[in-house]
């Protein structure tokens, strides 16, 4: 595994069950993570050299990543990403990466948060991209409870403009607003902080990357703001009687 932020140890911890696992990542504690869960920890070149080769990196840097492990790639081997958008990941690993592995795109549409109360449920995308072992990995994550959509990087982009980019608009706008936990909540607003409690971890390079690596998400954003713009000008022209 190449990347070992919030969902690289999540998966980390999942995947030692199932595989020897080793971990690459330049942050000063990394190594000191990786024991602590349980996996090895290598160099990124000793990392890329394995038969399967997980990229769990942002987004914005995941093409240099692919460019500097890709020397390393085994004949054969299976390299998988686990990124929020699937079209620009795609593109670069077709790019970068040698004709003799095999690629498959994911999105696990999930992360330590919604994870807490098990795996059983949760959504995993795959999109097929070279070769047949995305069968494998489907076969994997189904017996891992979880619910597996086979799909194309741009029918995923598309949907995820708005099941991802805008939800996430909403909810960080939200976390920093801090709306508080009222006592005269009604069930709507009980979901809003739900919503809060589940985005207000992520990282901002991963609400970054939804927002500008999706070329369909400034449409939807934009027009959600368009739309609640237009609904406060319509009450300020007709306010209600007095």
């Amino acid at each position: 595994m190449i990347g070992f932020g919030q969902f690289g140890q999540l998966a980390a911890g999942i995947l030692k069950d199932h595989f020897d696992v080793l971990v690459a990542d330049p942050a000063p504690d990394a190594a000191a993570r990786a024991k602590a869960i349980g996996v090895g920890f290598g160099a990124p070149e000793d990392a890329a050299s394995r038969e399967v080769v997980i990229v769990a990196v942002p987004v914005p840097v995941m093409r240099g990543v692919f460019q500097a492990i890709s020397a390393h790639i085994a004949p054969g081997a299976l390299v998988i990403d686990v990124g929020s958008v699937k079209m620009l990941p795609t593109q670069w690993m077709l790019e970068l990466l040698p004709a003799h592995c095999d690629l498959v795109a994911t999105h696990p549409l999930f992360g330590p948060q919604s994870a807490k109360a098990g795996l059983s449920g949760l959504r995993l995308v795959v999109c097929p991209i070279r070769g047949e072992r995305h069968e494998k990995v489907v076969a994997f994550g189904r017996s891992l409870g979880l619910t597996v959509t086979l799909t194309s990087p741009e029918e995923h982009d598309r949907e995820m403009a708005y099941v991802q980019a805008l939800t996430h608009l909403i909810g960080r706008s939200l976390v920093n607003l801090g709306i508080p936990d009222e006592q005269l909540k009604t069930v709507s607003y009980q979901h809003l902080l739900e919503l809060c409690s589940l985005i207000g971890a992520d990282t901002f390079e991963l609400f970054t990357a939804i927002q500008t690596q999706n070329p369909f998400a400034a449409e939807v954003v934009e027009a959600f703001v368009d739309q609640a713009r237009s609904l406060l000008d319509q009450v300020r022209v007709n306010p209600p009687p007095t």
